[in-house]
């Protein structure tokens, strides 16, 4: 059994300075001294998956992440793991609870993920070891996992078994309650704007040192096929995690940072929605465009059409959302957006379909996330450095 501030301390030596996660009762003492400690910064996840994408996002401000939760959450996890961290070369060290360990006795909902934990990671391809129980195996252990994501660009994980880490009080200051935010209500109900007009409304409008990361799907083709630029994020997975990435960005990051998002991605995770208001980035823009159907995949209808993801936004935390459905209205809610404190979040109702000349990234992900990382460390002074 060690301390926490054993591992931390010597984690941190290796640059490990940003934490988020999911708790999980064996990960309670670790879990407890990264929240108190003032030297690291947590940041609690709605979900492990979404935790995933945020610790993404703070890899490419620059930070050096560790994503923690229970081995049950891997489940969250294998999508951006394998088609977010794994196209993208994004590492980040994972610390997974072993639930449900072989010989030992727990809860029943564990003991299938108990048996499988270390086969999921190899199907992964997650390289992983135990988590280290005795002071003097820290330092190797870290050196093994740091030398595997420096080598692969990939993630590594320990394995946490029951009582590996001392009882750890927790110090956790209270959050603020924020007031209520501002709503707008730009519709002209006259006629639905098109994706790819807004967006070039936006790349005309948004200051250079902006970071854009754009959602799975045709929103990010579209924006690849009308400007590409350094500064441009084009999630090719990981559907739903845009927001949470951009999230990770914001938080790390003086850059304004505007999420494009799409209505399907948005209701798949939208848990994002709370961690946002929670830590409330004033830096950030988050645009929901909302065409009621899955475009890639042929049109199928998702459930928007009865979701107000501006007032959603708002009882989330957010600090102010508009809604939109025409041109005029968006440039109204984009301006605004850019002068006044954020989170914000632009709701705009748009025509199903997209431009006749789709094309792809030709960039490949590793290069679009290193000219991306490379835009962020050149162009802003980051913030949240341990």
């Amino acid at each position: 059994m060690i301390k926490a501030e054993q591992f931390l301390s010597q984690a941190l030596q290796k640059g490990i300075g940003f934490y988020t996660g999911v708790p999980c009762s064996f990960l309670t003492p670790l879990i407890n001294r990264v929240i108190s400690d003032r030297s690291v910064q947590y940041v609690g996840a709605a979900s492990e998956g979404e935790a995933v994408a945020i610790a993404a996002g703070a890899w490419l401000a620059g930070r050096e992440t560790a994503v923690i939760c229970q081995n049950s959450g891997l489940g969250n996890t294998v999508n951006p793991l394998t088609s977010l961290n794994w196209p993208f070369r994004i590492p980040t060290l994972m610390i997974v609870t072993w639930r449900g360990q072989p010989g030992l006795k727990d809860e029943p909902q564990h003991e299938l993920m108990g048996e499988i934990t270390a086969g999921l990671l190899d199907v992964m391809r997650v390289p992983h070891r135990p988590f280290p129980t005795d002071p003097d195996d820290i330092a190797p252990a870290l050196e093994a996992a740091h030398a595997s994501m420096s080598q692969t660009g990939l993630p590594f994980a320990f394995i946490m078994a029951k009582d590996s880490v001392a009882d750890e009080a927790l110090n956790q200051p209270q959050r603020e309650i924020p007031p209520p935010g501002i709503y707008a209500d730009l519709r002209a109900l006259a006629g639905r704007a098109s994706r790819v007009a807004l967006l070039e409304r936006m790349l005309a409008a948004i200051p250079p040192q902006a970071a854009v990361v754009a959602t799975t799907g045709k929103c990010g083709r579209e924006l690849f096929t009308l400007a590409d630029r350094e500064q441009h994020l084009y999630q090719v997975g990981s559907m739903g995690g845009a927001s949470a990435m951009g999230l990770g960005v914001a938080l790390n990051s003086k850059h304004p940072v505007i999420v494009l998002d799409g209505d399907g991605s948005a209701l798949m995770k939208m848990g994002n929605f709370a961690t946002i208001g929670a830590y409330r980035p004033d830096n950030l823009i988050h645009i929901i465009f909302d065409n009621g159907v899955h475009d890639s995949t042929g049109g199928q209808m998702t459930v928007s059409d009865s979701v107000d993801f501006a007032k959603v936004a708002l009882a989330s935390g957010y600090a102010r959302a508009a809604t939109t459905d025409d041109a005029q209205g968006f440039d109204k809610a984009f301006k605004a957006a850019q002068q006044n404190a954020g989170p914000q979040l632009i709701h705009a109702r748009i025509q199903p379909g997209s431009m006749d000349k789709l094309g792809r990234p030709t960039v490949k992900p590793p290069e679009v996330a290193r000219r991306f990382k490379a835009f962020l460390q050149a162009t802003s002074t980051n913030v949240g450095q341990s």
